[in-house]
Formats: C-alpha cells, structure tokens, sequence
C-alpha cells in the first residue's frame, strides 16, 4: 500500500507519500488487471474511493486533489476556490455523469495547508517537488511526452512564481531503462536532446532512461532531486501498463500539513 513515506514532522511540515499494488491486507496479487490497492483507473474498479480513504486515514490527509492527466505540460494551480467545492466523489473524475470534470493538467501546485495533491501513473514517473520552508509543494506526471514537452521546467517555474527558492524533489517508482524498450529512431531524438536518457534494454535494444533524464533535468534547473528506484515493470507489487496493458495506477502525493511548522 504504502512504499515511501515521509512525516510531515520530519521535513518542515510536508508530507510525501509513493503507494504501490500491494493490497492493504498484504494479500498476494493477480497478475494482470486492478487487484490490489489500485488509485487511479476507476472505470471498471468500484474499490478506488475506498482506497483513497483508506489512504488518506492512514497517512492523516484533508482532500486528495487529482487531475486529468494527458501527457501535456499544462500546471494546475490549486486553490481555495477548487478545493471548497471537492468532493470525495471528484477522485472519480469524468466517470461520473454530471459531475464537473477534472481540470486538465499534469502538474498540480498549492501552498494551502491540508490539501493532498495526487499523481497516479503505471509506468510513468509520478515525481513530488517542494519547497518545505516556502510552504509550497507540486506534483508532476512525467511519461516520455510529458517530459519533451516540458512539464517539469513548467512546474518548477510555477513553483518558484509562487514563492518557491529551495526546491527539493523526489522520483516514485517508475519503468526503468532496462524495460524502457522503444524504436531506434525514437530513441535517437530522445538522446540528442537529453542525452542521461540513454540506455538499452537486457536484450541490448535502445531504451529510455527517463529516470536519469529527469535527475538531469532537475539539476539543471535548480532542484535536489532524489530518485526511488524500483522498476514498476520487474516485480508485481506495482500496476504497470506495459506488463498488464489496462492495469490500475499506484500515486505519488504531497501535502503541507496544517499542524507542523
């Protein structure tokens, strides 16, 4: 359930969390599908909302905010306004009809105090930044599209406008280089441009390293970086999409806490 935590005490009064397949009961998994702690796809799992409360009993978190990632760069500023009108309902985004939809982004910023955001992926990076002194914390969705289209250096510059100086981050759980099998002209582009991605699989095909390219990128921009390195791919106490196409989603969360200075 929980793979990564640190207490809010322990790093300025903010939260970071990496959950993983492993179900709440320690029960041995399936190997395909949603079984187990699943956070993310909701279309044909009716336990996602008893997930998040679970979660959020756990760890002590006010509202758990989400958006509807699309592998873009677009950086959702969460405020006092979205988060008066959420409901434990709005976890479950366009599935419910009527319900407002989720704002479109891949990044989620705030500095409200008892406010969670969430990034859920099976795959891709979920990837926390914050600022614990600033009192400002971030999540970003970084796939291969997300990360060339620019959402980190999107977050951190939202990040940094909102008061942000000493930016920290840390890499959730994530398919590593040696699973990362693409085309050989894909691969080619990638590494031109951000050439830490270069890698190849067991097999010795070319492969992307987004791991280490976003460790790269961070540092270009300014920001302890930290990476976690369990590969989503390798082992099943993690959803992966490429494993189990149409699997569930594990989360990446960050928030501030409203007790601890």
């Amino acid at each position: 359930m929980l793979r990564f935590v640190i207490d809010p005490g322990d790093n300025h009064g903010v939260g970071v969390a990496f959950t993983d397949r492993v179900d709440v009961s320690g029960r041995g998994l399936g190997d395909v599908g949603f079984e187990g702690f699943n956070l993310g796809r909701t279309d044909e799992d009716p336990t996602v909302l008893e997930h998040v409360e679970s979660l959020r009993s756990q760890l002590g978190l006010g509202p758990v905010m989400v958006c509807h990632q699309i592998h873009g760069n677009e950086v959702w500023w969460v405020g006092p306004d979205d988060v008066e009108g959420w409901t434990p309902q709005r976890y479950l985004g366009d599935s419910i009809e009527g319900q407002p939809k989720l704002p479109i982004a891949d990044a989620m910023v705030t500095d409200l105090p008892g406010v969670a955001l969430a990034i859920r992926v099976a795959d891709c990076m979920p990837i926390i930044l914050a600022d614990p002194k600033a009192g400002v914390v971030g999540a970003a969705h970084v796939g291969r599209v997300g990360f060339l289209a620019g959402v980190l250096p999107a977050a951190v510059k939202a990040m940094r406008e909102m008061g942000a100086t000493e930016l920290l981050a840390w890499l959730g759980p994530h398919i590593c280089g040696r699973c990362y099998e693409v085309p050989a002209e894909m691969a080619e582009q990638v590494w031109a441009e951000h050439p830490a991605t270069r890698a190849v699989t067991r097999q010795g095909t070319p492969a992307l390293d987004l791991g280490a390219g976003a460790l790269a990128q961070l540092e270009s921009l300014g920001v302890t970086a930290v990476g976690l390195d369990p590969c989503t791919r390798e082992g099943d106490d993690f959803f992966s999409h490429r494993r189990d196409h149409g699997a569930g989603r594990q989360a990446g969360l960050v928030w501030r806490a409203c007790d601890v200075q």
